[in-house]
């Protein structure tokens, strides 16, 4: 009979060495030791798409711009970034710049398991709108947040709040943006991650009162969010923050003196000698007959009342707000605001993980703050990008300084890390996994190595995943079809040449050959993916130039001619009745669109001329109004890019000539 083990401190008993965490699928691996966030695998070089320097564009446009640059506001510190793509990486891509330098971050989350992200966008120039879906690759990450339930949907957030500690100052301050759902994890997870003794508060906000059956459920109607408050060190920025006192309040407590100044009795407490004698002075010391003291307390000097830990002056954002953009899960400004101003400083910077509407960066540039947005969707970008390019125009004309922005996105070097690390740099292992996808047939006994499969009657090619499909091998594909009897060819591909709709009608007069441009969507680099997700067409879109001579020179504008747009984030219900309309009139789905009249490959996009629809003002011009004049004689290439009302866009050159 084997003997009990005696336990005391010699001999601790193993459960007496347990200490209280919060453990989760994935936390350890399998030999018990804590799994690190994988920053180094995750970090890739960024993509500079665009620049956008508002004020400046419109002061080129009217031939003033050596008077803008000498006399301007614009701080040439810093260039903001709004970034697309998977915040995960995008901040793992940041670290090498930003580690340790970002003064303050604020993240919105999804926190509703199962919720409906689908909303109502508007088309046209009238108040009429159609339901936009998830894109498919947010709707992937979501499913992929929540798939596990609370242990993936902990693994997410963990390892981005790595990333956001190690990308916080030491002085820096992160907000998480919660609900009853998931405040008990994050702040157990916040804990783990910065440490107790880093929390500041959870600051409480109240929303809107439910409504309905949720006002009436069996439970006290839920009407607030939380905003977790954790710093990087005990030594962090903070601004204590105020608010006016209110009417009930200032005629409890004040009445006016023989000037009719309101002012209140306070108790001296514990001033010293010096201070009190410095009162009397100012006149601020009040002589009560009994022989004691008191401080007068003027309202017009005081601050207010000290802003608490339950919020219950700021209003969601409603339907007839200026601030107002349609996407669904939008924040007021007023709440940015308090945060921007208690935990940073002017010139700081400021990042948002999850940015949505792009709220943490118009109030951070109203405020003075420099900004870094990032986000997964195309249409969060696209929201983003029009609200900061309306802010640009607003603070130049109230003469008030504003920063250049730029958009960044992961592009090809993200394809490039998810080739080396699921397809160990196989061209052909990649080409399988695409035709299998796109439902398709693999080719064995190929006809030509340009075409990999068969779908139907139709061949399929598959482009190389980091490289652009072009002209000429439009060309190669449409002649490789045609030896090998085919009529029809799919070209798959990760990016396309712009404006190859002119190639491709030209080839089917030519060969008699249709090739079919079909987008391989990003949805496929998710981690053990097995539902194929919809392939596309890519939009249509043609512009032509058009001259004008004056007196003194001959200027260029672009026209719109053509656009079908790409319908991958309509529900599939409403379809059909969407296309009819799209074919009949593609232009009441342009939201956007911009000309670079100076286009160079390989160079960021920049922005010369713009038009935009508004929730208020949904008229869109349809030939632009630059007047945009070249140096010298000769020829140029003008970039036209659209970006419809889903929020994907689409780009095309056009010749000029002048």
């Amino acid at each position: 009979m084997s003997q009990q083990p005696i336990y005391g401190p010699h001999n601790p008993h193993p459960l007496s060495m347990l200490r209280t965490e919060l453990v989760w699928e994935g936390k350890y691996d399998e030999y018990g030791n804590r799994r690190e966030v994988d920053i180094a695998g995750c970090g890739m070089p960024m993509q500079m798409i665009e620049r956008i320097d508002e004020p400046r564009r419109e002061a080129a446009a009217a031939g003033q711009l050596s008077l803008f640059e000498l006399d301007h506001k614009r701080q040439d510190d810093f260039r903001n970034r709004l970034i697309w793509g998977d915040n995960k990486l995008v901040m793992a891509s940041l670290l090498q710049e930003f580690k340790g330098k970002v003064d303050l971050i604020y993240i919105d989350p999804p926190f509703d398991v199962g919720a409906d992200f689908s909303m109502q966008v508007q088309i046209g120039d009238e108040k009429e709108a159609v339901q936009k879906d998830q894109s498919t690759l947010e709707m992937v990450a979501y499913r992929d947040m929540w798939g596990k339930g609370t242990n993936s949907y902990l693994h997410m957030m963990y390892d981005r709040l790595v990333l956001i500690r190690e990308l916080l100052s030491e002085t820096g301050s992160v907000y998480v943006h919660c609900d009853w759902r998931v405040i008990h994890l994050l702040k157990m997870l916040l804990d783990d991650v910065f440490g107790v003794e880093s929390y500041r508060n959870d600051a409480r906000w109240k929303r809107q009162p439910p409504r309905g059956a949720k006002a009436v459920s069996k439970q006290y109607a839920r009407s607030s969010d939380s905003l977790l408050f954790y710093t990087k060190s005990g030594e962090y920025t903070w601004n204590p923050q105020y608010k006016p006192y209110d009417e009930k309040y200032i005629k409890s407590k004040f009445k006016p003196d023989s000037n009719g100044r309101l002012y209140r009795i306070d108790n001296i407490g514990d001033y010293s000698d010096k201070s009190i004698a410095e009162f009397r002075k100012q006149e601020k010391i009040y002589d009560y007959p009994s022989g004691k003291i008191g401080l007068i307390r003027y309202l017009d000097e005081a601050k207010g009342e000290a802003i608490t830990d339950i919020w219950l002056d700021i209003s969601e954002v409603n339907s007839q707000a200026k601030e107002d953009t349609g996407y669904a899960t939008q924040k007021p400004e007023a709440l940015l605001e308090r945060i921007i101003q208690a935990s940073s400083n002017e010139g700081d910077l400021v990042m948002d993980a999850f940015c949505g509407s792009g709220t943490t960066g118009a109030v951070a540039e109203r405020l003075g703050r420099r900004w870094i947005m990032c986000d997964l969707g195309r249409f969060a970008i696209h929201t983003s990008r029009k609200r900061m390019i309306e802010l640009q125009r607003k603070l130049h004309n109230d003469n008030q300084p504003y920063r250049a922005f730029d958009v960044h996105n992961l592009g090809r070097y993200e394809r490039q890390w998810w080739q080396k690390d699921h397809l160990q740099g196989a061209d052909q292992e990649h080409r399988k996994i695409i035709l299998e996808f796109f439902k398709a047939e693999t080719l064995t006994n190929t006809p030509s190595p340009l075409l990999h499969g068969r779908k139907a009657s139709a061949f399929c090619h598959v482009h190389s995943i980091d490289s652009m499909f072009t002209r000429n091998e439009a060309k190669q594909v449409a002649q490789a079809t045609t030896q090998a009897g085919g009529r029809e060819c799919y070209c798959l591909a990760w990016e396309f040449e712009m404006d190859l709709h002119l190639t491709i009608n030209a080839l089917t007069q030519e060969l008699g050959v249709k090739l079919k441009l079909v987008q391989i969507p990003r949805e496929i680099m998710e981690k053990n993916r097995k539902a194929p997700p919809p392939f596309l067409e890519i939009a249509l879109l043609t512009a032509e130039p058009v001259y004008r001579t004056n007196e003194k020179s001959k200027t260029v504008d672009i026209k719109l001619t053509q656009f079908l747009p790409s319908l991958a984030e309509v529900p599939t219900k409403e379809l059909e009745a969407i296309k009819e309309r799209a074919i009949n009139s593609g232009f009441d789905f342009i939201d956007f669109w911009a000309i670079d009249f100076n286009w160079q490959p390989d160079k960021p996009f920049t922005h010369d001329w713009q038009d935009y629809r508004t929730r208020k003002d949904r008229s869109l011009k349809t030939i632009s109004e630059a007047g945009y004049t070249y140096p010298t004689p000769g020829k140029y290439t003008a970039c036209v890019k659209v970006v419809d009302t889903f929020g994907c866009d689409t780009s095309i050159t056009v010749e000029v000539e002048v």
